[in-house]
Order: C-alpha cells, then structure tokens, then sequence
C-alpha cells in the first residue's frame, strides 16, 4: 500500500507541473491576444507561439515583441518569462507564502519531488531562498545592464530594459525587446555580453546546486577550512553539474573560436578580443538562452552542428535551463565508460549511481530523441523546400527550450509552428513527466514479480 501510494502522488505532481504549466500558457495567451497588449492586429496563433516561448522559456518567436506589443503586453511577456523560469510550483508556493496559507504535507511532497530533495524538512525555506536568490541575481544583472542601457534609451526606458532582459536572461528565456535582432548590435560590447553570460550560466546550473555550493561556502568561511575542500564537501550532483558545465562550455568556446574565426557571416569582421568574447557569448547561449550575438542563420555547418549537440545536453535540474540535463549526459557517459572497463556499476567521484537513476537517464535520453526525431521527420514534410539543417537546428532549438533560431520560425506554416509549440512545451516539462501523464499508474504488481533472466545478443 506505501509503493501505491507514493506513486499515487507522483503522478498526481506530474499532472500538476504538466495542467499548471499549459493553463499559464492559455492564460497568457489570451492577454497576449488582447488589444491593450498589441500595438497592431495579432492572430490567436501567434500570440500563443509568444505565450508558450516564454512559459516554456525557449525564445522562438513568430513575431517582433518589440514592435508588436504594448508596454502592457511586454509586462504580460515578462511575467510568463518569469513564472516559466521558476516553474509552476515555486511560484504557486510563493503565492502562497504571500498570503500567509500554510503550506500543507501534500504540498510538501510536490515541492520535494519536484526539485527532487531528500526530505520533506526546510521545503518551506528551500522556496524562499529561490526567491530570494532569484531576485538578488536578477536585480544584479539589471544594474549591471543598466550601465550599457540607461545612457542609450535614457533613465526610464533603460530601467525597464535592463529587468527585463536580465529577467529573460537569468530564465534562460532568450525573449528580448530591441528588435528582430537579438543582440547582434552589442557584440562588442562586453557589460552587454559579460552580464548575460553569466546570468545564463548562473540560471542554467540549478536551484538545488546553488543551494549546496551556499551552505559549503558558508561553512568552509566559518569553521575557516582551506578553500580547497569546498569541492570535495559539495554533494555528488553538484560535482557533476560543475564538472559537465565547464567542460561543455570550454568545447563550445574552442569550436566556435575555430569553426567561425574565418566566417564572413558572423566572425571575421571582429577583432581577436571580439572574437573570444563572441565565442564564449555563442557557447553561453546553446545551453538553452537563446540570445544571439551573431547571426544564427550565418554559422558554419560544422558550427551548426555542434550547436544542435549543445542544446540537446542543455542545462542542469532544477533550473531554468532545457534540454536532457547535464547529469543525464554524465550518468550515460560514466555508464559507457564503465561497460568498457567491465565494471558492474556507474561510478562518479568515488560513489555510485543507483542503478534507478541510470534507468532513468537512459530512458530520458531516449524519450527526448524520439521526440526531437519525430518534430524533425513533421517539420520536413511540411517544409520540403527548406534545408534540412535549418530544420534540425530550429527543432534542436524548441526541444531543448533554446530559442535560437536560423531566421525560419517566423516562415514556417502554422502546421510547423504548430509542431514546434508541442516541442517546447514537453522540453520545458520533461519528456518523463508527459510519458507518464499519460501513461497512467503503473502496475505495482507487476513491478514485484520476480521472473527467470534471459541473455539476449546486443551490439
């Protein structure tokens, strides 16, 4: 009865995050659609392409949010940015912390499965230091974009630009208000792309990572141990989020560096220093941002490529970031690695992953594959004059919750748009979670049944 139970409120958390999220979307739709929000005539379809980007916080976009809404409707595009960033059920909690309801046991339980946690003890706090951290780094990045904005839009508008753009960017939303261009113009200007990296990256790595790397730092400082035993201290998760993130950055800056030093497209007409700033701003935003310093249509093949791989890796749990996760790559990697050394178990940082969570990896893997390869296989029949590039990268795009678009989104049919809303909207919740919304409850019977094991031939 415990095992049926549990799973009982699993599911019911799935079908939370899953109705919780596509409700925000139609909401925001519809005030999308709406005449206060438009500066001019938008089609229902379109303002739900907006609604979905910046819920599932991807960036794609059909329209100009610049040039198409109001400073209403770009407060409306700035709180669905906002709550697609957190997710469904921090902001729920937040409302609830607002009006002083107390948040009860079944409530806790969504919280602890959602990020995942160990206990059911602190939760409470574990939302309010979300809030608190999200809010402190936003308004970080607002002052420091500030600097560049201000003196170019002048005191007011230039505030505005500066939280929203900081906000789009800690979300990982990708979402901006300057123009068809994204930030193509600021290429050379590093406050502008300084203060965007590192607003993506800080939002790409999680939640629950921030909330470790705060409580070692805090306790290394106090009981005045050497710096160097942070990292040792931090837990497994942690590690490998930090480890996969400097490593995937540092092969995204080092491919791009090379890859488009020459390119007339996007690089060549910088500097060296440009140059490096531009690649590390192009490794940055894979990670599932979205903003675009160079042109996305412009890249290289080879550069292409090696974005699409970018963004399928993504981010790291419990953030804001897309794609399979960082600690999904890991677990198959170190699986593979541990097969070739004939060992029985995954092992990381001289522990080992429960055989659970490399079921889980692999089968995530393979849900956002076939996924990816099926929104592939539609967007190509229904475009059959487009290369195939630029729709592997578009579809790479929606399903990681990137954003980064190779100039075809607006172009595409509607059927297209169409494939490309479901994309985002499982990307932003997870192909796990949608599999088993509508799967149903398992069989816990059949779960325990213990049957005679078989050897098959693989490979």
């Amino acid at each position: 009865m415990k095992n049926k139970s549990l799973r009982k409120i699993s599911l019911n958390t799935m079908q939370k995050i899953a109705v919780g999220f596509l409700g925000v979307i139609l909401l925001g739709a519809l005030l999308l659609w709406l005449p206060v929000s438009n500066r001019q005539p938008i089609a229902f379809a379109d303002a739900l392409f907006t609604a979905v980007s910046a819920v599932c916080v991807t960036g794609l976009v059909t329209i100009t949010p610049a040039v198409q809404f109001t400073v209403f409707g770009k407060g409306i595009l700035l709180v669905l940015i906002q709550i697609g960033g957190l997710g469904v059920i921090a902001c729920m909690m937040a409302f609830f912390l607002i009006i002083k309801k107390k948040i009860t046991l079944k409530e806790r339980v969504v919280i602890q499965q959602t990020y995942n946690l160990d206990t059911l003890s602190g939760l409470v706090k574990f939302i309010i230091r979300i809030l608190r951290g999200t809010f402190i780094v936003e308004g970080i990045g607002a002052i420091l974009y500030s600097i560049k904005f201000i003196p170019e839009f002048g005191m007011v508008k230039g505030i505005c630009y500066s939280i929203f753009h900081a906000v789009s960017a800690f979300c990982n939303a990708g979402i901006d208000i300057l123009g068809n261009s994204s930030y193509m113009e600021y290429v050379k200007s590093p406050v502008i792309s300084f203060t965007t990296m590192f607003l993506i990256v800080i939002g790409g790595l999680g939640f629950t990572v921030w909330h470790d790397i705060y409580k070692n730092t805090k306790r290394v400082i106090w009981e005045k141990q050497p710096a160097r035993r942070l990292f040792t201290r931090l837990k497994l998760q942690t590690k490998i989020v930090l480890t996969m993130t400097l490593v995937l950055l540092a092969a995204g800056f080092v491919g791009f560096f090379v890859l488009e030093y020459h390119n007339p497209d996007t690089m060549a007409g910088l500097n060296l220093g440009q140059k490096l700033m531009a690649a590390g701003f192009q490794s940055v935003t894979t990670r599932t941002a979205g903003f675009a310093n160079i042109s996305q249509d412009g890249l290289a093949p080879g550069s292409k490529l090696l974005a699409c791989i970018l963004m399928f890796v993504g981010g790291s749990p419990a953030g804001t970031a897309g794609g399979v996760k960082t600690t999904t790559v890991a677990m198959l990697l170190l699986t593979c690695i541990g097969v070739i050394k004939g060992k029985r178990d995954t092992e990381c940082f001289g522990r080992k992953i429960e055989p659970s969570v490399v079921r889980s990896g692999i089968a995530i893997i393979l849900l956002t594959f076939l996924f990816w390869l099926s929104g592939v296989t539609l967007v190509t029949v229904l475009e059959p004059h487009v290369d195939f590039l630029r729709i592997m990268y578009e579809v790479t795009s929606a399903m990681a919750t990137v954003g980064l678009t190779a100039d075809l989104t607006p172009d595409l049919c509607r059927a297209s748009q169409a494939v490309l809303m479901v994309l985002m909207y499982i990307g932003r919740i997870g192909p796990i979670t949608m599999a088993l919304v509508f799967a149903g409850r398992a069989d816990t019977g059949a779960q325990l049944r213990d049957l005679p094991e078989k050897r098959i031939m693989l490979g």
